[in-house]
């Protein structure tokens, strides 16, 4: 099964793979990430990778991501050390399709439209607005949510 860096390593690759170029805001990368395990779970009925995605104030994080780019606001391919190889053929289309859809959004757009969907909200519960939370967002709740779409 690939990882989380593996996932986040492809998505820098199509997006920013080269240093004098356009770079990923942190924010967005983890977006799309979780956007990328949601439609897995749908689409392929399986995780993408086994690491957890946390309800942190400004949308899903996935914690082990966030540890690998602590401290950069943008991020480009050679950020990140993963290994796409790791990822199968349907594992790409699936990123693919997930980067063609929200791909061009701002991380800011990305956090706003996580902030309105039920798996967010649901694992957020009655943590005040901007409070720190690690709680995890549970898989069958994303099915259920984006499964519905």
């Amino acid at each position: 099964m690939a990882s989380v860096h593996d996932v986040a390593k492809y998505i820098l690759q199509r997006l920013a793979p080269d240093p004098a170029g356009p770079r990923v805001t942190a924010w967005k990368l983890q977006k799309l990430v979780y956007y990328a395990q949601a439609w897995s779970l749908v689409w392929d009925e399986k995780p993408l990778f086994p690491e957890p995605i946390q309800a942190w104030a400004d949308g899903p994080v996935c914690p082990d991501l966030y540890r690998q780019h602590k401290g950069r606001m943008n991020l480009f391919e050679a950020d990140i050390e993963g290994d796409p190889s790791n990822l199968t053929d349907d594992e790409v289309d699936t990123i693919d399709a997930v980067l063609a859809h929200y791909g061009q959004r701002t991380g800011r757009y990305l956090s706003d439209l996580t902030h309105m969907e039920r798996p967010w909200r649901e694992a957020r519960g009655d943590t005040p607005s901007g409070a720190r939370s690690q709680t995890v967002i549970d898989h069958q709740v994303m099915v259920d949510y984006y499964g519905g779409l």
